[in-house]
């Protein structure tokens, strides 16, 4: 499948993670890779461009950070203005449907915050529900999120994990090699979880 990464990252310079993520991705054959805040710094967001990029691709990915429980700004924006009625739903608005959509998060809080029970009150998937309704909206299917936790604080090990496993994960959707129905069967994955999600 053609891929697209949609990375969204205000505050690279103070982001270690994030930015190795996007360079393994940047790297991978086969993967179109579009860094927003570098094409878009003033916010000034080129819609047929981007209208093109979604149609020539069939798995569209949404790299961030979780910022205050949301989207950054321009990733907001972007959907704001791209995701057009008669191009992305609507009666006429067909273009994406039957296309994927998953988001590559990290978050600061740990995955116990992001529970009933944690300081967020809320499962991290709540959070992104706006998301997944504004794909399922537009014909596509959200997948579960991949998600790193405590991404601030993480050891140097968890982080290198995370980070080679991102790119396969971009190589796994890219080959056709992703067990999907095994995916769908969670509500979030993370590095961890991918020697039983991706086929040989």
């Amino acid at each position: 499948m053609r891929v697209l990464v949609l990375f969204a990252h205000p505050a690279q310079r103070k982001s270690s993670v994030n930015v190795a993520m996007a360079s393994g991705a940047r790297q991978l054959g086969g993967v179109t890779f579009v860094d927003l805040y570098a094409e878009y710094p003033r916010f000034s967001i080129d819609v047929d461009r981007e209208q093109r990029r979604l149609m020539q691709h069939d798995v569209i990915v949404f790299q961030f950070p979780l910022f205050w429980y949301s989207t950054p700004a321009l990733l907001k924006q972007w959907q704001d203005l791209v995701l057009e009625y008669g191009f992305a739903y609507g009666p006429k608005g067909k273009t994406l449907s039957e296309k994927y959509a998953i988001a590559c998060i990290t978050t600061g809080g740990s995955k116990s915050d992001y529970s009933e029970e944690g300081g967020n009150r809320r499962e991290i998937r709540n959070f992104l529900y706006p998301l997944e309704q504004t794909a399922g909206l537009c014909g596509m299917e959200y997948l579960p999120p991949f998600v790193l936790h405590s991404a601030n604080h993480i050891d140097d090990t968890g982080a290198q994990l995370h980070i080679r496993a991102y790119p396969q994960l971009l190589a796994a959707l890219r080959d056709d090699r992703f067990d999907l129905a095994a995916l769908r069967q969670r509500p979030t994955f993370d590095s961890f979880d991918l020697t039983d999600l991706v086929r040989n």
